[in-house]
């Protein structure tokens, strides 16, 4: 499966811990990231990811586009509910998800559920709906 990892700065330390204690799951992936989360979660965790630009700097559309393109299986996307700007990429992201049918986690609560479902094999159905060449 291709996992997205995206987070906004207040939850950048979450997104690392949370990859630490699924580092395993994770390994058995191909990860991507925007530049800066990307970075300290390998860094941590020793897991290879592909860096995309920073969020505010175009890495927020190249996720996007790997969506459109159906590259992508899930997207864990840490947001910070304090955030209320009306430009902010978070409902971009969600709508792109909802439209080609990508699970999508904003929370560290719902990325647990779709983990635990990854490694159950709850998420196979992402190769037979959409399969990869």
């Amino acid at each position: 499966m291709n996992i997205a990892l995206m987070a906004h700065d207040r939850k950048k330390e979450l997104m690392v811990q949370f990859c630490i204690a699924y580092c395993g799951i994770l390994a058995g992936h191909s990860l991507c990231a925007t530049n800066t989360t990307g970075r300290l979660v390998s860094e941590a965790t020793g897991l290879p990811i592909t860096l995309y630009l920073s969020g505010n700097q175009g890495g927020d559309q190249q996720i996007g586009a790997r969506i459109a393109y159906n590259e992508l299986d899930l997207v864990l996307y840490f947001c910070d509910p304090s955030i209320t700007d009306s430009g902010n990429s978070v409902n971009d992201i969600a709508r792109l998800c909802d439209q080609y049918n990508v699970p999508f986690a904003s929370n560290v609560a719902t990325a647990e559920v779709l983990i635990q479902g990854l490694k159950r094999g709850d998420l196979d159905w992402r190769d037979i709906v959409n399969p990869k060449h």
